[in-house]
Protein backbone atom coordinates (compact mmCIF):
# COMPACT_ATOMS: atom_id res chain seq x y z
CA UNK A 1 0.00 0.00 0.00
CA UNK A 2 3.02 2.24 1.12
CA UNK A 3 4.09 1.37 -2.62
CA UNK A 4 1.42 2.45 -4.13
CA UNK A 5 0.88 5.94 -2.32
CA UNK A 6 4.78 6.60 -3.30
CA UNK A 7 4.37 5.63 -7.14
CA UNK A 8 1.68 8.41 -7.31
CA UNK A 9 3.31 10.79 -4.82
CA UNK A 10 6.54 10.45 -7.34
CA UNK A 11 4.65 11.56 -10.21
CA UNK A 12 3.68 14.60 -8.58
CA UNK A 13 7.12 15.18 -7.69
CA UNK A 14 8.32 14.72 -10.75
CA UNK A 15 6.03 17.41 -12.39
CA UNK A 16 7.09 19.77 -9.96
CA UNK A 17 10.64 19.52 -10.52
CA UNK A 18 10.44 20.17 -13.65
CA UNK A 19 7.87 23.02 -13.53
CA UNK A 20 10.54 24.84 -10.81
CA UNK A 21 14.04 23.66 -12.47
CA UNK A 22 13.24 23.11 -16.47
CA UNK A 23 12.02 25.73 -19.40
CA UNK A 24 13.39 25.63 -23.08
CA UNK A 25 16.31 26.49 -22.39
CA UNK A 26 17.47 24.85 -18.62
CA UNK A 27 17.05 21.06 -18.92
CA UNK A 28 17.54 18.34 -16.08
CA UNK A 29 18.86 14.35 -16.52
CA UNK A 30 16.69 11.50 -15.32
CA UNK A 31 19.24 10.73 -12.59
CA UNK A 32 19.20 14.46 -11.25
CA UNK A 33 15.26 13.69 -10.88
CA UNK A 34 15.89 10.17 -8.77
CA UNK A 35 18.26 12.53 -6.55
CA UNK A 36 16.12 15.02 -5.74
CA UNK A 37 13.11 12.36 -5.15
CA UNK A 38 15.33 10.68 -3.11
CA UNK A 39 15.25 13.81 -0.76
CA UNK A 40 11.80 13.59 -0.42
CA UNK A 41 12.45 9.89 0.68
CA UNK A 42 10.82 8.30 -2.10
CA UNK A 43 13.12 5.68 -4.31
CA UNK A 44 12.74 5.84 -7.82
CA UNK A 45 14.55 3.46 -10.68
CA UNK A 46 15.37 5.51 -14.35
CA UNK A 47 12.62 3.56 -16.32
CA UNK A 48 9.55 3.90 -13.74
CA UNK A 49 10.63 7.61 -14.19
CA UNK A 50 10.42 7.72 -17.92
CA UNK A 51 7.49 5.77 -17.78
CA UNK A 52 6.40 8.81 -15.67
CA UNK A 53 7.47 11.07 -18.13
CA UNK A 54 5.52 9.52 -20.64
CA UNK A 55 2.31 9.68 -18.68
CA UNK A 56 2.49 13.32 -17.92
CA UNK A 57 2.95 13.63 -21.99
CA UNK A 58 0.10 11.87 -22.71
CA UNK A 59 -2.35 14.32 -20.13
CA UNK A 60 -1.21 17.18 -22.01
CA UNK A 61 2.19 18.59 -20.55
CA UNK A 62 4.68 19.92 -23.04
CA UNK A 63 7.63 17.60 -22.28
CA UNK A 64 10.60 16.74 -23.92
CA UNK A 65 13.12 13.86 -22.44
CA UNK A 66 15.87 12.86 -24.64
CA UNK A 67 20.01 12.57 -24.45
CA UNK A 68 20.07 16.25 -23.51
CA UNK A 69 17.89 15.78 -20.63
CA UNK A 70 14.33 16.54 -19.79
CA UNK A 71 12.11 19.69 -19.80
CA UNK A 72 8.84 21.19 -19.67
CA UNK A 73 8.40 23.89 -22.65
CA UNK A 74 5.67 25.50 -22.47
CA UNK A 75 3.32 26.42 -20.00
CA UNK A 76 -0.11 28.36 -19.62
CA UNK A 77 1.59 31.71 -19.72
CA UNK A 78 4.49 33.01 -21.68
CA UNK A 79 7.38 34.92 -20.18
CA UNK A 80 6.45 38.42 -21.67
CA UNK A 81 2.65 37.74 -20.59
CA UNK A 82 3.67 37.14 -16.65
CA UNK A 83 6.09 40.44 -17.49
CA UNK A 84 3.38 42.05 -18.50
CA UNK A 85 1.14 40.82 -15.03
CA UNK A 86 4.62 41.93 -12.40
CA UNK A 87 4.26 45.28 -14.30
CA UNK A 88 0.80 45.82 -13.88
CA UNK A 89 0.80 44.87 -10.05
CA UNK A 90 3.89 46.63 -9.11
CA UNK A 91 2.31 50.25 -10.68
CA UNK A 92 -1.08 49.18 -9.28
CA UNK A 93 -1.76 52.28 -6.78
CA UNK A 94 -4.14 50.30 -4.67
CA UNK A 95 -2.65 47.05 -4.05
CA UNK A 96 -0.75 47.15 -0.77
CA UNK A 97 2.81 46.11 0.30
CA UNK A 98 1.78 42.69 1.38
CA UNK A 99 -1.08 41.56 -0.91
CA UNK A 100 1.53 42.75 -3.75
CA UNK A 101 4.61 40.48 -2.70
CA UNK A 102 2.19 37.85 -2.35
CA UNK A 103 1.00 38.49 -5.88
CA UNK A 104 4.20 38.53 -7.16
CA UNK A 105 5.03 35.42 -5.50
CA UNK A 106 2.33 33.45 -6.88
CA UNK A 107 3.56 34.71 -10.68
CA UNK A 108 6.81 33.90 -10.29
CA UNK A 109 5.85 30.57 -9.38
CA UNK A 110 4.51 30.42 -13.24
CA UNK A 111 7.75 29.90 -14.60
CA UNK A 112 10.65 27.96 -13.92
CA UNK A 113 13.40 29.44 -11.19
CA UNK A 114 15.77 30.41 -14.05
CA UNK A 115 13.00 32.36 -16.18
CA UNK A 116 11.32 33.81 -12.76
CA UNK A 117 14.55 35.84 -12.16
CA UNK A 118 13.60 37.55 -15.23
CA UNK A 119 10.56 38.94 -12.85
CA UNK A 120 12.23 40.60 -10.84
CA UNK A 121 10.68 44.08 -12.87
CA UNK A 122 12.03 47.65 -12.32
CA UNK A 123 9.07 49.57 -12.65
CA UNK A 124 9.30 52.77 -10.25
CA UNK A 125 6.25 53.75 -8.19
CA UNK A 126 5.86 56.47 -5.85
CA UNK A 127 4.66 55.26 -2.50
CA UNK A 128 3.96 57.55 -1.00
CA UNK A 129 0.97 57.86 -3.22
CA UNK A 130 0.03 54.28 -3.21
CA UNK A 131 -3.10 54.06 -1.40
CA UNK A 132 -2.92 51.77 1.37
CA UNK A 133 -6.57 50.48 1.65
CA UNK A 134 -6.64 47.23 3.15
CA UNK A 135 -10.11 46.69 2.63
CA UNK A 136 -9.98 47.39 -1.17
CA UNK A 137 -9.27 43.60 -1.89
CA UNK A 138 -12.01 42.18 0.26
CA UNK A 139 -14.06 44.67 -1.65
CA UNK A 140 -14.08 43.44 -4.63
CA UNK A 141 -14.76 39.96 -3.53
CA UNK A 142 -17.81 40.84 -1.84
CA UNK A 143 -18.93 42.67 -4.68
CA UNK A 144 -18.27 40.30 -7.40
CA UNK A 145 -20.22 38.18 -4.48
CA UNK A 146 -23.30 40.06 -4.54
CA UNK A 147 -23.30 40.37 -8.29
CA UNK A 148 -23.21 36.67 -8.70
CA UNK A 149 -25.60 35.70 -6.27
CA UNK A 150 -27.80 39.20 -7.92
CA UNK A 151 -28.17 40.87 -4.58
CA UNK A 152 -27.58 44.44 -3.71
CA UNK A 153 -24.77 45.58 -1.15
CA UNK A 154 -24.96 48.59 1.40
CA UNK A 155 -21.62 50.41 2.68
CA UNK A 156 -20.73 53.23 3.87
CA UNK A 157 -18.70 55.99 1.82
CA UNK A 158 -15.76 58.20 2.63
CA UNK A 159 -13.31 61.69 1.78
CA UNK A 160 -10.04 61.93 3.16
CA UNK A 161 -9.28 65.16 5.61
CA UNK A 162 -6.44 66.95 5.93
CA UNK A 163 -5.92 64.64 9.05
CA UNK A 164 -5.78 61.73 7.06
CA UNK A 165 -9.08 60.91 8.72
CA UNK A 166 -11.96 59.25 6.93
CA UNK A 167 -15.20 61.68 6.60
CA UNK A 168 -17.87 59.14 5.99
CA UNK A 169 -20.60 61.22 3.27
CA UNK A 170 -24.57 61.14 3.39
CA UNK A 171 -23.97 62.38 6.72
CA UNK A 172 -22.64 58.48 7.91
CA UNK A 173 -26.03 56.86 6.48
CA UNK A 174 -25.12 54.25 4.45
CA UNK A 175 -25.45 53.68 0.68
CA UNK A 176 -27.44 50.98 -0.94
CA UNK A 177 -27.06 50.14 -4.49
CA UNK A 178 -27.47 47.59 -6.85
CA UNK A 179 -23.54 46.73 -8.11
CA UNK A 180 -23.75 45.39 -12.01
CA UNK A 181 -20.15 45.71 -12.78
CA UNK A 182 -16.25 46.58 -11.55
CA UNK A 183 -14.17 48.79 -14.44
CA UNK A 184 -10.56 49.84 -13.90
CA UNK A 185 -9.84 53.34 -15.24
CA UNK A 186 -7.43 56.36 -13.40
CA UNK A 187 -5.46 53.49 -11.79
CA UNK A 188 -8.30 52.74 -9.78
CA UNK A 189 -11.23 50.05 -9.37
CA UNK A 190 -14.85 51.78 -9.59
CA UNK A 191 -18.11 50.19 -9.08
CA UNK A 192 -21.14 50.92 -11.56
CA UNK A 193 -24.12 50.95 -10.03
CA UNK A 194 -27.68 51.18 -10.29
CA UNK A 195 -29.11 53.81 -7.56
CA UNK A 196 -33.03 53.56 -7.20
CA UNK A 197 -33.05 57.30 -5.44
CA UNK A 198 -31.77 58.98 -8.70
CA UNK A 199 -32.83 55.95 -11.13
CA UNK A 200 -29.23 56.05 -12.73
CA UNK A 201 -26.23 54.04 -12.84
CA UNK A 202 -23.83 55.64 -10.61
CA UNK A 203 -19.75 54.96 -10.16
CA UNK A 204 -18.76 54.54 -6.55
CA UNK A 205 -14.48 53.72 -5.96
CA UNK A 206 -13.84 51.08 -4.38
CA UNK A 207 -11.12 52.02 -1.94
CA UNK A 208 -13.31 54.82 -0.65
CA UNK A 209 -16.05 51.86 0.57
CA UNK A 210 -16.30 50.85 3.65
CA UNK A 211 -18.28 48.19 5.78
CA UNK A 212 -19.65 47.11 2.55
CA UNK A 213 -22.55 44.36 3.39
CA UNK A 214 -24.10 41.79 1.02
CA UNK A 215 -28.01 42.49 1.59
CA UNK A 216 -30.97 40.16 0.85
CA UNK A 217 -32.66 42.27 -1.25
CA UNK A 218 -32.86 41.67 -4.90
CA UNK A 219 -30.35 44.05 -6.82
CA UNK A 220 -32.86 46.43 -9.26
CA UNK A 221 -31.84 48.35 -12.62
CA UNK A 222 -31.27 45.69 -15.02
CA UNK A 223 -33.13 47.90 -18.14
CA UNK A 224 -30.99 50.82 -16.93
CA UNK A 225 -27.89 49.40 -16.76
CA UNK A 226 -28.27 47.12 -20.40
CA UNK A 227 -28.92 51.00 -22.01
CA UNK A 228 -25.57 52.21 -20.19
CA UNK A 229 -22.72 52.26 -22.49
CA UNK A 230 -19.78 52.78 -20.17
CA UNK A 231 -17.19 53.10 -22.91
CA UNK A 232 -19.07 56.20 -23.72
CA UNK A 233 -19.49 57.55 -20.06
CA UNK A 234 -15.91 57.12 -19.59
CA UNK A 235 -14.91 58.94 -22.17
CA UNK A 236 -16.99 61.99 -21.18
CA UNK A 237 -15.93 61.85 -17.26
CA UNK A 238 -12.58 63.08 -16.94
CA UNK A 239 -10.83 61.52 -13.60
CA UNK A 240 -14.41 59.88 -12.69
CA UNK A 241 -15.48 63.11 -11.41
CA UNK A 242 -19.03 63.31 -11.59
CA UNK A 243 -20.75 66.84 -12.72
CA UNK A 244 -23.36 68.02 -15.47
CA UNK A 245 -23.36 66.71 -19.29
CA UNK A 246 -23.59 68.62 -21.55
CA UNK A 247 -22.12 69.04 -25.38
CA UNK A 248 -18.74 71.69 -25.65
CA UNK A 249 -17.35 72.87 -28.67
CA UNK A 250 -13.43 73.16 -29.04
CA UNK A 251 -11.06 74.94 -30.64
CA UNK A 252 -7.92 73.08 -31.22
CA UNK A 253 -4.85 73.94 -33.62
CA UNK A 254 -4.14 70.70 -35.88
CA UNK A 255 -1.36 69.18 -33.82
CA UNK A 256 -3.60 68.67 -30.96
CA UNK A 257 -5.71 65.82 -33.34
CA UNK A 258 -4.21 62.91 -31.46
CA UNK A 259 -4.49 64.26 -27.77
CA UNK A 260 -8.87 64.91 -28.85
CA UNK A 261 -9.22 61.48 -30.40
CA UNK A 262 -7.32 59.71 -27.42
CA UNK A 263 -9.74 61.17 -25.48
CA UNK A 264 -12.74 60.83 -27.05
CA UNK A 265 -12.25 58.25 -29.79
CA UNK A 266 -12.53 58.36 -33.45
CA UNK A 267 -15.91 58.73 -33.36
CA UNK A 268 -16.34 62.77 -32.79
CA UNK A 269 -16.79 65.00 -35.80
CA UNK A 270 -13.49 66.97 -36.52
CA UNK A 271 -13.93 70.47 -38.67
CA UNK A 272 -10.74 71.68 -39.76
CA UNK A 273 -10.42 75.51 -40.28
CA UNK A 274 -8.45 77.87 -42.21
CA UNK A 275 -6.36 78.79 -40.18
CA UNK A 276 -4.30 75.82 -38.79
CA UNK A 277 -6.89 74.56 -36.41
CA UNK A 278 -9.69 72.77 -35.80
CA UNK A 279 -13.42 72.54 -33.90
CA UNK A 280 -15.04 69.69 -32.91
CA UNK A 281 -18.27 69.04 -30.40
CA UNK A 282 -18.27 66.53 -27.68
CA UNK A 283 -20.22 65.36 -24.93
CA UNK A 284 -18.49 65.74 -21.70
CA UNK A 285 -19.22 66.16 -18.21
CA UNK A 286 -18.04 69.24 -16.72
CA UNK A 287 -15.91 68.81 -13.73
CA UNK A 288 -12.85 70.90 -12.29
CA UNK A 289 -11.01 67.86 -14.18
CA UNK A 290 -12.08 68.71 -17.32
CA UNK A 291 -11.32 72.37 -17.05
CA UNK A 292 -7.69 71.09 -16.13
CA UNK A 293 -7.37 69.14 -19.40
CA UNK A 294 -8.37 71.59 -21.25
CA UNK A 295 -5.83 74.23 -19.35
CA UNK A 296 -2.83 72.31 -20.35
CA UNK A 297 -3.04 72.74 -23.32
CA UNK A 298 -2.68 76.47 -23.01
CA UNK A 299 -3.69 78.83 -25.69
CA UNK A 300 -3.60 75.59 -28.62
CA UNK A 301 -7.46 75.08 -26.76
CA UNK A 302 -10.25 77.27 -26.32
CA UNK A 303 -13.82 76.30 -25.32
CA UNK A 304 -16.03 78.17 -27.80
CA UNK A 305 -19.11 77.19 -26.70
CA UNK A 306 -21.62 76.83 -25.19
CA UNK A 307 -21.80 79.99 -23.50
CA UNK A 308 -21.81 79.00 -19.88
CA UNK A 309 -18.86 76.31 -20.00
CA UNK A 310 -16.62 79.29 -21.62
CA UNK A 311 -17.73 81.40 -18.24
CA UNK A 312 -16.90 78.92 -16.20
CA UNK A 313 -13.76 78.54 -17.35
CA UNK A 314 -12.67 82.65 -17.07
CA UNK A 315 -14.37 82.36 -13.66
CA UNK A 316 -11.45 79.32 -12.82
CA UNK A 317 -9.00 81.38 -14.80
CA UNK A 318 -9.93 84.11 -12.33
CA UNK A 319 -9.55 82.47 -8.94
CA UNK A 320 -6.31 80.88 -10.00
CA UNK A 321 -4.96 84.36 -10.91
CA UNK A 322 -5.98 85.66 -8.10
CA UNK A 323 -3.46 83.17 -5.67
CA UNK A 324 -0.34 84.69 -7.72
CA UNK A 325 -1.23 88.22 -7.07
Amino acid sequence: MAKQYDEKLKLLHILRILMEETDASHRIFVPEIIERLERQGITAERKSVYRDLETLSAFGFDISHDRTGCALLSRDFEIAELKLLVDAVQASRFITGDARAELLKKLAKLTSRHRARELNRSVRTDEGDRQQNEYILVNIDWIHDAIADNKKISFHYFDWTPQKEQLLRHDGKRYEVSPWTLVWNNENYYMLAYDKKTDSIRHFRVDKMKNLRKTDSRREGYETYSRFDFSKYSSKLFGMFSGEECTVTLRCENNLAGAVIDRFGTGIGIFPRSDGCFTCTVPVIVSPNFYSWVLQFGKRMEIVAPVDIREGMKSLLTQVSELYL
